[in-house]
């Protein structure tokens, strides 16, 4: 039989004493209680423990415990100052029958600081700590008094970087929980908006956030995003990736049914279409379900320039068409469809493959799989050169392959078209999923040409409208087919002609202005004043 060192078997006895000291009450002995806590949190060298003297004689001892980095230095001071200096007054009374009863202290002692809370156990109090709260101790007090100071270091509201607008609001989100929520309630000023906070994670406790408008999100929605974060069981959440891949409803799509934004006012106005936003601590990113296909087509600059009726938003779509099907649909024509060439065109393409070693598969093949390595070389690249080396690489490498004969001129160009065609995606994750299936139609039109194209998109549309996002069908408003809902889809009508929300997600409340309001008659009379 083996034996485990005494060392080992040491800490695993003190693991398992410190696990089931974890519900167990404070004692009321300041130093029973400060050497428990330190034990339970393996006397790590940043957790500060402040120990004074209070009260009118100062015969009272106290001590105020946080983790250096987690709280903002000046809420401590502040808190340790104010109560030291208000326990030398008068009204302290009996100090040991008052130090003994916390919410004496808590109603007569003027906190000038964030949320208090009373506890008793020293679960509460390792969770308060951890989280930035700084947790007073008195000596002969059995509970605890836990004071939200929590702060230190963080990066301030910056412009977003992955989704820049030429007009708008140019403020993004930071890592900071709190901050978040804040800057979606400095968009949304009403006393409906909603916000839910539970931990996740059972070794990093993430703070995830609900975020919706009571009377306008579905009641149905909201309880299938409880349920579904409810059931996440994992040790950690460091993004909000890790929430998205455990709620999405299709787990093996290339399509996501989950979107993403780092904009303030992208998630309000998602919100007040009766969506509902889940914050991350520690992430910049928002969550928005349920999210439908033509919701990542649209850019929010869409929405702060005069309606253009679906202009740009068309030339999404072409470009969408164009980044999917430009390189197999070259390959299909030009290996099995070369009677659909005009003749000139035909021999100028066959003048060029000329000696060209590979055929058409082979040669597309390599460009993309080169532009991709290029791509992905100058996201990881530092900034300052990722960007030259990525244009400059494509030039010299393309221009090298047309002269040593190993790909031809016109392949060059479809690969660029391409290529330029993918970054018009407003949304980064569409991007990707089109960029696999890419690869997909290029080998269906290597194999059968058109007609396996045509096949492979038949199955495509066919999974699209399978797919559903919290109940919500992913090809709405177009399959199934909502009138009321096209002013927002391919075109975007004015914002006075876009008085309703979308149907496919149920709002509590469908009118965004009811009729015969102010903004209707101010329109009227406008149109009257043109006609006269």
């Amino acid at each position: 039989m083996n034996r485990l060192p005494a060392s080992q078997l040491t800490g695993q006895q003190e693991g398992s004493k410190a696990k089931s000291n974890d519900n167990a009450p404070l004692s009321g002995l300041l130093q029973a209680d400060l050497q428990e806590l330190r034990q339970q949190l393996g006397n790590s060298s940043d957790l500060i423990v402040r120990e004074m003297m209070i009260g009118p004689d100062n015969e009272i001892p106290c001590a105020f415990v946080f983790i250096a980095g987690l709280t903002e230095e000046q809420s401590v001071f502040r808190l340790m100052e104010t109560f030291y200096t208000h326990s030398e007054k008068s009204e302290w009374g009996d100090p040991r029958k008052n130090a003994g009863n916390m919410e004496w202290i808590l109603r007569h002692f003027p906190f000038a600081v964030g949320d208090i809370k009373l506890t008793r156990h020293f679960q509460a109090v390792k969770s308060a700590v951890l989280v930035g709260h700084t947790v007073l101790l008195i000596e002969g007090c059995n509970q605890a008094l836990s004071v939200d100071t929590s702060g230190g270091q963080r990066r301030n509201v910056t412009e977003p970087t992955s989704q820049t607008t030429v007009r708008g609001p140019q403020e993004g989100f930071t890592e900071a929980l709190q901050t978040n929520i804040a800057l979606i309630r400095r968009k949304i000023k009403s006393p409906n908006m909603r916000v839910e906070t539970r931990q996740i994670g059972r070794v990093t406790q993430t703070d995830v956030s609900i975020m919706f408008i009571e009377g306008i999100a579905d009641a149905d929605i909201l309880r299938q995003v409880r349920d579904r974060l409810g059931q996440i069981n994992i040790d950690g959440i460091l993004e909000s990736n890790y929430i998205e891949e455990f709620i999405q409803d299709s787990k093996y799509s290339v399509f996501p049914t989950v979107t993403n934004s780092e904009r303030p006012d992208s998630v309000a106005a998602a919100l007040l279409e009766g969506r509902v936003a889940i914050l991350i601590d520690g992430t910049p990113y928002v969550l928005i379900v349920p999210a439908v296909f033509a919701q990542f087509m649209q850019s929010a600059e869409d929405y702060y320039h005069r309606a253009d009726y679906g202009l740009i938003r068309l030339l999404r779509y072409v470009a969408l068409v164009i980044s999917l099907l430009a390189p197999s649909l070259y390959i299909a024509i030009t290996t099995f469809h070369q009677e659909m060439i005009p003749t000139s065109l035909l021999v100028s393409l066959a003048a060029q493959r000329e000696g060209i070693p590979f055929p058409a598969f082979i040669e597309a093949l390599m460009m993309e799989v080169t532009f991709e390595l290029l791509r992905e070389a100058g996201i990881r690249m530092p900034r300052a050169v990722g960007t030259s080396i990525s244009i400059v690489g494509a030039l010299v490498l393309g221009s090298a392959a047309v002269d040593a004969g190993l790909v031809s001129p016109a392949m060059v160009i479809i690969v660029s078209i391409t290529a330029i065609s993918g970054f018009i995606f407003p949304s980064f994750d569409m991007g990707i999923s089109v960029r696999l299936l890419r690869f997909v139609y290029m080998g269906l039109g290597a194999s059968f040409g058109i007609f396996g194209i045509i096949v492979g998109l038949i199955a495509l549309v066919l999974h699209m409208c399978h797919l559903s996002s919290f109940g919500v069908p992913y090809m709405s408003p177009m399959a199934p087919f909502k009138l009321a809902d096209q002013k927002d889809a391919i075109v975007r009508v004015p914002w006075w002609q876009m008085y309703t929300r979308p149907e496919a997600l149920h709002p509590g409340n469908l009118r965004r202005a009811p009729k015969g309001t102010a903004s209707d008659s101010a329109r009227q009379d406008g149109g009257e004043q043109n006609q006269g």
